[in-house]
Formats: C-alpha cells, sequence, structure tokens
C-alpha cells in the first residue's frame, strides 16, 4: 500500500528543502545526488527510503518495481512548484529494483530508470537499484593525503587505458568465458599495472551503459556504476585497492552526449528535458545520440554534480573528459543549414564553454589536486589555462595532433622517412602551448586501424624494432605518457572489445622483450627528473639536431628544474647502423647508456655501444662539446652524464 503518513510538503521540509530546489533551477546545486535519486533515510522516526526525480512536464509519476510488483498504481508520487517528484517509502530493503512509471501531458506513459540511481540491473534490464554508498569503509587516506602532491604538473604521470571488459577473459562453465570482476581486477591488473611501472590506471567509461559495442560511451545510468563486475562496493574496493598500492584512478566522463533508449534521459517526461527539441541542436549527426542542453540550469546541475559524484563518492583522481570538440562547436560534423548559430552569428556553442569552465573550476576547488583532461581534437586556445587568463581549465589536453603526424610517418617506410622529417619536428612548434599528454589510446587501434605493431612497416623484426624505437621518441619527448592496453606488449590483432587481449603473445621472446622494455622506459621515466618535471616549459627540451632527414635522425636534450641534470636522446629511425655518428654536448662528460631499444633482451639486434661514452671539448650543434657514438638500427637511446 501507498504509505500515507508522508506528504510533499513533509518530504519536502525535511529531505528537499527550498533552497536545495532554488539552487537545482539556479544550475549552481552540484551535489544534486545528495537529494535526488533513491537514499535510505529516517524520517519521522522511520527508516525507509526518500525517492525524488526532476519531471516538471510529466502529468503523473508513480514508483514502479519490487515494492508493489511493479504495479503502475501503488505509490503516486508528489509534485512540487520547481517540477521535482518525491516520495518516502517506509522500511525499504537496500537493493530493491525499481523505475519510474512516467504519465506525460498527453497521456502517453512509459518506464524510466532513475537519472540520479546509485546501482542498476545488469544489461539487457534497466532497473534502477537501491543502495547505500556510504557503507564502504574506505582505507586510502595516505593516498587521497599525498595526491595533490603525487599529480602535480612536475611530476611523471604514465598511463595505462583500459577498457575493463576486455582486459582479459577466463574461462566460464556457462558462458565460455566471462569478464573479471571488480575484485578479481584488483587482484590481477593492479600488479600488473605495479610490474610495469605505470603511474595511473584510466578507465573507459564505466557509467551503466546497455550496449557492449559503444565501450562505455553511451551511458544509461550516470551515477551507477556498470554491473557486468559486480556492485558498488566492488567498484570503490577496486579504486582503494589500486590507492593502496599508490596508482591513481583516472575516469573517462562523458559529458557530451547520450544515448537515445528507451528508459534514459531522452524524452525523459514527454519533452526534450535534457536535449534540444531542434535536431540541429540537440541530435548528434556521427553518434546517432543526443546532445545535453548545457544552457539548461537543471541539466548544468546534472551534469555539475556528477562530476563531482565520481570525485566524491568514488575517489576518482581525475576525469577525462570525452569529446570535448563536439561540444564546443555548435557545426560539429554538421553541413551549412544543419546548425544554428550563437547569439554573435558564431559557431562556438557558449553554453558549453561556460558549463567546461564551471565544471573545472567547481571540481578543482572541491578536490584539489585532481585531474581534469581534455580529449580535444582542434586547435581552441587555452584548453589547459586557467578559467581566471579565459581558458577553459582542464589541467591537461591530449595532443592528437603530435600522435596523428607522428604515427604517420612511423607508418612509411624508413626509406621514406627522409621526405617526412618534419611531421617529427613539427609538433615542438606548439608543443608548450597547452598542458599536453602524449596519447596512444584505444581510438588507433580500432575500426580497421590495426594494432600499434601492425601498423610498423617492415618484416617481423622491423615492426618490433620500430615500435620500440617509437615508445622511446614518445617517452622522451615533452608531454605526459598515455597507452592502451595490448599495445605495451605489441598485440598482433586490433582491439576486439568482445575479446580479451593476447595474452599468449608473451610466449613469444620478441612480445616479451617489448613488454620489459615499455616496463624498463616506465622505470627510467619515473627515476629522471629530466624526463617530467619540465614537461610544459620550452627551457626543458633543446633541440640538439632537429634537421638530419637524410639519415632520419633526431637528437635532443631534456633538462630537470636543475639545468645539471639532464639527459641526451638520440632516435634512429632506419635500419642502418650509424658509426661514429657526431652530436653536440652541454658539457664534456663520461655518459652512461640508460635506455637502448636495440638491446638483446628487448629483441633487437643488440649492436654494441662502447662505454663509457666520452664527450670532447670540441663544439657542435652550437653546444661546447661534443660526442661520437654508434647509432643501432631503427633505436632510441637515452644517454645520462655519468657524473649524476
Amino acid at each position: 500500500m501507498q504509505p500515507k503518513a508522508f506528504t510533499s510538503e513533509s518530504i519536502s521540509a525535511q529531505w528537499l528543502s527550498d533552497f536545495d530546489k532554488y539552487l537545482i533551477g539556479e544550475g549552481t546545486h552540484v551535489r544534486t545526488y545528495e537529494k535526488l535519486g533513491a537514499h535510505r533515510v529516517l524520517m519521522n522516526g522511520k527508516e525507509g527510503v526518500s525517492f525524488a526525480v526532476w519531471a516538471p512536464n510529466a502529468r503523473k509519476v508513480t514508483l514502479i518495481g519490487d515494492l508493489n510488483e511493479w504495479d503502475t498504481s501503488a505509490h503516486s508520487m508528489y509534485s512540487s512548484e520547481s517540477g521535482i517528484w518525491s516520495l518516502f517509502v517506509p522500511e525499504l530493503p537496500e537493493f530493491s529494483v525499481y523505475k519510474y512509471h512516467i504519465t506525460t501531458a498527453d497521456g502517453q506513459s512509459f518506464d524510466k530508470s532513475d537519472p540520479y540511481g546509485f546501482a542498476m540491473e545488469e544489461r539487457p534490464k534497466t532497473g534502477s537499484v537501491v543502495v547505500n554508498l556510504d557503507s564502504y569503509q574506505w582505507q586510502d587516506e595516505k593516498w587521497l593525503n599525498e595526491r595533490e602532491r603525487l599529480q602535480g604538473l612536475s611530476r611523471p604521470l604514465s598511463i595505462y587505458e583500459v577498457h575493463l571488459g576486455s582486459w582479459k577473459k577466463i574461462p566460464d562453465e556457462q558462458w565460455g568465458e566471462r569478464y573479471l570482476s571488480y575484485r578479481e581486477l584488483a587482484d590481477t591488473l593492479i600488479p600488473y599495472v605495479l610490474e610495469m611501472g605505470y603511474t595511473h590506471i584510466e578507465m573507459l567509461p564505466i557509467a551503466e551503459h546497455p550496449f557492449d559495442g559503444s565501450w562505455g560511451y553511451q551511458i544509461l545510468g550516470f551515477f551507477a556504476p556498470t554491473s557486468r563486475f559486480g556492485t558498488p562496493a566492488d567498484c570503490m574496493y577496486f579504486i582503494d585497492q589500486c590507492h593502496q598500492h599508490g596508482i591513481g584512478v583516472i575516469l573517462d566522463w562523458v559529458p557530451a552526449h547520450f544515448p537515445k533508449d528507451g528508459a534514459g534521459l531522452n524524452w525523459f517526461d514527454g519533452t526534450h528535458l535534457y536535449a534540444h527539441a531542434d535536431p540541429n541542436q540537440g541530435e548528434h549527426p556521427d553518434w546517432g545520440t543526443m546532445i545535453f542542453n548545457y544552457g539548461r540550469n537543471e541539466v548544468r546541475s546534472f551534469l555539475l554534480s556528477n562530476a563531482l559524484f565520481w570525485l566524491d563518492k568514488y575517489h576518482v583522481d581525475g576525469l577525462r573528459v570525452d569529446a570535448v570538440a563536439s561540444m564546443l562547436y555548435l557545426d560539429y560534423s554538421r553541413e551549412d543549414g544543419q546548425w544554428i548559430p550563437n547569439k554573435y552569428g558564431g559557431r562556438e556553442n557558449l553554453d558549453a564553454i561556460s558549463f567546461l569552465r564551471k565544471t573545472n573550476e567547481v571540481v578543482h576547488g572541491a578536490y584539489p589536486g585532481i585531474l581534469t583532461i581534455a580529449e580535444e581534437s582542434t586547435s581552441w586556445p587555452m584548453v589547459s589555462r586557467p578559467t581566471y587568463v579565459g581558458g577553459l581549465g582542464f589541467s591537461l589536453k591530449w595532443n592528437m595532433g603530435w600522435m596523428h603526424d607522428t604515427l604517420s610517418y612511423m607508418q612509411k617506410d624508413p626509406i621514406h622517412r627522409h621526405f617526412h622529417h618534419n611531421q617529427l619536428t613539427f609538433g615542438m612548434l606548439y608543443a608548450f602551448h597547452e598542458n599536453f599528454v602524449l596519447p596512444l589510446s584505444h581510438d588507433e587501434v580500432v575500426h580497421g586501424k590495426g594494432s600499434m605493431l601492425g601498423k610498423m612497416p617492415g618484416d617481423e623484426w622491423q615492426k618490433f624494432a620500430n615500435l620500440r624505437a617509437y615508445y622511446g621518441f614518445m617517452w622522451s619527448y615533452s608531454g605526459k605518457k598515455l597507452l592502451f592496453m595490448g599495445n605495451d606488449f605489441g598485440q598482433w590483432q586490433e582491439w576486439n572489445h568482445d575479446r580479451g587481449l593476447e595474452w599468449e603473445a608473451l610466449k613469444a621472446p620478441m612480445h616479451a622483450g617489448l613488454k620489459r622494455y615499455v616496463r624498463d622506459l616506465n622505470l627510467v621515466y619515473r627515476d629522471e627528473p629530466a624526463l617530467f618535471e619540465k614537461d610544459f616549459a620550452w627551457d626543458g627540451f633543446n633541440w640538439i639536431d632537429a634537421n638530419d632527414a637524410e639519415n632520419s635522425v633526431l637528437s635532443f636534450i631534456r633538462f630537470a628544474e636543475d639545468k645539471n641534470d639532464f639527459l641526451i636522446i638520440v632516435c634512429n629511425f632506419t635500419p642502418i647502423v650509424r658509426r661514429n655518428y657526431c652530436i653536440g654536448v652541454p658539457v664534456e662528460e663520461r655518459f652512461t647508456v640508460l635506455i637502448n631499444s636495440d638491446q638483446k633482451i628487448y629483441g633487437g639486434s643488440a649492436v654494441h655501444i662502447e662505454e663509457p661514452l666520452l664527450s670532447r671539448g670540441q663544439s657542435a650543434h652550437g653546444l661546447p662539446c661534443s660526442l661520437e657514438l654508434t647509432l643501432p638500427p631503427l633505436a632510441t637511446i637515452i644517454l645520462k652524464p655519468s657524473n649524476k
């Protein structure tokens, strides 16, 4: 039966206050998840669950679910002037499944998941689940206290990008093979990340999504971690364990669009509540999804609160914001006549710009030291600059230009590379315009693009050598690092979200060697301040010779804050051994080899570099001293002065 002891007035006064409603309507309530949705509370001396949902244009809303055998007439909700419908149900147990039955103004009716639901049934079901997120006992205080220091821009950041569902599959009697659970991932993924020396895990979206093929980017439950891998408490355990082992966790966050699934946000109360009604503003032409209406205050509160929610309730250390370019431009992927200009006649989405700035201000203000990372593929200025100087306020931005140029270069046969040398050097013209992450992400190994190893030219040996040389260039170049799973041991097939990675490849020496090489790159990177302290400053990088296109050789210096602490990097992108190759160096000193991608243990040809290498006082390349050395084929070497 419907409880009679509580009215809409008593619920509002005790749980959802007038001030809450005012802030939601103003678009400035940044913790709406504390009020809307399903919350286990004590009200008027009774334990139960308070439900609240924003549906201002609905004629009627009823609560349906386990509590009433999905009877659409048993539990009517009460509306307020703010368009929020609420109800308190005494003695409702945790893990009860529920939905909202919406009756529209014109008499249509349908069932909707809770936009603020904290858990959901496993697909294909779409019911929301009552859970208490505050029952988990976190044990990551040490990490959180250190996070602001550990995630500073002058600290190493090497990100392992992971799709949890396809990292590894295990045999299963019923299904043949199955996903690892959050707790199984804690036991297997974390040791792998520790072994490989990464500093952070970045998870492709884990918010609940009905379609596996969206990889998590078409979200149904923005506040619910996917039930594919376990409960919210299981998800918290995984993140907690990452922190206890010194690993940061970055979450892919998707405020750019949402799917048209019937149980989701689309046409929520019989109107385009969360999106624009006009398809020239409200529908995404590429993905067949809906674009959020960033100018609607309640939608802004929803998204702002969602960003804060994952930082608050799940202790994530950063948000990688997906598809930022699609938010910034009104004409993104649209032809003339398919988009509506802003009030000044331009193509900039002023509401989205305002929203992104506000989001960055809110989350950085609430949790100093967290990272926000923009996947932004255009030349929009000052993405990673503070909002008070006109920037968007992100901590970091993916360097898509560097990725496209350098991958294009590496895919060319070495005999032709001297014609395209500028593809390696051009990025330095803008390398310090933003705080860049160098990404070799999931997007580069799908949709027929092939695997990273498969992109490389030549026979098997040359493919591995090319990839090792490229990774060496990437790890020693200015910018933080991101590598998608499987790329670090040279998976042959492009990524398939339905299959686990090709772990069996590690039985082959070349794959095992590449894995060890990436591990050693990470360890050297984390140990050497010259490779990370000055990532975003001109005085942290200096070309030795950027112009040796004829030999396809690059040489440069990376400096730490202490200018006496530096490393020499030389990349030979041809399969030719170059002996007595001369480069300029800053000092007359002995040098040792920290990294040589041609070493036999990595699968290289083991061309000998005689040590110690002794520079002499004869100038070269504008530097006071010079050094002659042997350059192995298709290899990157990193040298360190012996006095450091």
